[in-house]
């Protein structure tokens, strides 16, 4: 390919902000290059939905496949951004604009005592697990028989899934700071388990903590608020119980002499309102929960070793921005030199951990893309010859680097290995294993 004169950007990240951003700054004659850490693209898309959503997980490839194969896209993944190559590497190669996408890759936790004992993991770590993403795919998770997940939203409610349905645990809590009006969990979601929700239990629990809900929160409507939930669900043929522990704050991780899990002490919480919100209090009072595996699932920070300043539990974004969007800042900030850092952008989970799937996703990195191409329309365009970059590239990186092209010849492989040993879907779990399968190993 000769040289023509254009811009060049480095999208760095191909979860679902990073390509819809690639796809809307191609459409508006800018060449651009997707950097992904895996060797398949999709990001959460691909390995953070339930692993057995075969036709909602098929059809965002789909959408995928026709984004990766538009002129002007190039995608190459086995790269790590902050590790094969630096940002100023990337400068370097000529990219005018750098849009970070790399989703929120950093855990959170809640810096409690037993935090590092066996047994205790982030929820990222399971879905990533059952997904087969790499390394995550080859770890042995020690799950126990009774299980405590933090948090009640819809990944709580996948992580549920899987311990009720695969692993067939004995128990399984749901803990909450706040009440059963709060939880966050779709009903679609809680149906794949809910038949096997213990109703007397249940039934104590609203009874535990009914003079604790918020002022005009009535227990009753509270039960039913869960109840009403069932109406779908089917039985699953699994043993486990699953509960509520509602009003309780996580206040310590307890282990025994072998350094495993085998308690989680909780704070009791009263519900009073701040506004249109609930907040929890602590009362003064707390209990031992009997577990011996605690899953946290209350969001993600980004890499805080990626080379970019953080706020909070994401990347610093420009408080004055020069190309908002919509109202939002996308222009990555040095908060102590008090400056936008020049060219650089973030969207997606990098700009707001957690917030929202594959739909706020593709939007944000919509307006992201928007927001790039504003600063590019300030720069003279420059001289791109896309193959000669991939060259050079492939020779700066020491491993194999994936194009599309080799993407698409590995998911044919696994489509012929599943329909071979008879399943919906075929995944390589590691990377040895996917470079082998293309002759790369």
């Amino acid at each position: 390919m000769a040289n023509e004169q254009g811009y060049l950007v480095a999208v760095i990240g191909a979860g679902p902000a990073g390509l819809y951003a690639a796809r809307e700054l191609a459409s508006k004659g800018a060449k651009v290059v997707i950097f992904n850490r895996d060797i398949k693209p999709g990001g959460l898309a691909e390995y953070g939905i339930y692993y057995d959503k075969y036709k909602m997980k098929e059809g965002l490839r789909k959408q995928f496949r026709r984004i990766l194969s538009t002129p002007g896209i190039v995608y190459l993944g086995h790269i790590t951004v902050g590790q094969d190559l630096t940002l100023d590497d990337l400068r370097d190669l000529g990219f005018q604009a750098l849009l970070v996408t790399t989703g929120a890759q950093g855990t959170k936790r809640l810096n409690i005592p037993g935090e590092d004992l066996t047994g205790v993991y982030h929820a990222k770590e399971i879905v990533y697990h059952y997904n087969h993403l790499p390394p995550y795919s080859q770890q042995d998770f020690a799950i126990g028989r009774k299980v405590a997940i933090i948090g009640v939203g819809n990944v709580m409610a996948d992580i549920a899934t899987w311990l009720v349905k695969d692993k067939r645990v004995d128990e399984v809590y749901a803990v909450a700071r706040r009440g059963p009006f709060e939880v966050k969990f779709d009903k679609k979601e809680f149906a794949r388990f809910a038949r096997n929700l213990d109703l007397d239990d249940f039934e104590r629990e609203i009874e535990r903590i009914k003079d604790r809900l918020a002022p005009g929160q009535d227990p009753e409507a509270a039960k039913q608020h869960i109840l009403g939930m069932m109406a779908k669900a089917k039985e699953t043929g699994s043993p486990t119980v699953f509960r509520f522990r509602f009003l309780s704050s996580p206040k310590a991780i307890l282990g025994d002499e072998q350094g495993r899990v085998k308690g989680l002490e909780l704070a009791d919480t009263r519900l009073v309102w701040k506004g249109e919100r609930t907040r929890p209090e602590y009362t003064g009072t707390s209990y031992v929960l009997d577990v011996d595996t605690v899953i946290f699932s209350i969001g993600d920070r980004v890499d805080p070793n990626f080379g970019l300043p953080l706020e909070w539990n994401a990347y610093a974004t420009n408080p004055e921005p020069r190309f908002p969007v919509d109202g939002i800042s996308y222009e990555a900030y040095d908060p102590d030199q008090k400056q936008p850092i020049e060219g650089v952008f973030v969207a997606g989970w990098a700009r707001n951990p957690s917030d929202g799937l594959v739909g706020i996703a593709r939007k944000d990195g919509e307006r992201a893309a928007q927001a790039v191409w504003q600063y590019l329309q300030t720069l003279p365009p420059t001289a791109v010859n896309l193959d000669a970059l991939v060259d050079t590239i492939q020779a700066k990186v020491s491993k194999p680097v994936i194009t599309w092209e080799q993407v698409q010849k590995l998911e044919a492989i696994e489509r012929a290995e599943a329909e071979k040993r008879g399943l919906p879907e075929f995944k390589f779990d590691s990377n040895a294993a996917m470079l082998a399968a293309l002759g790369l190993a």
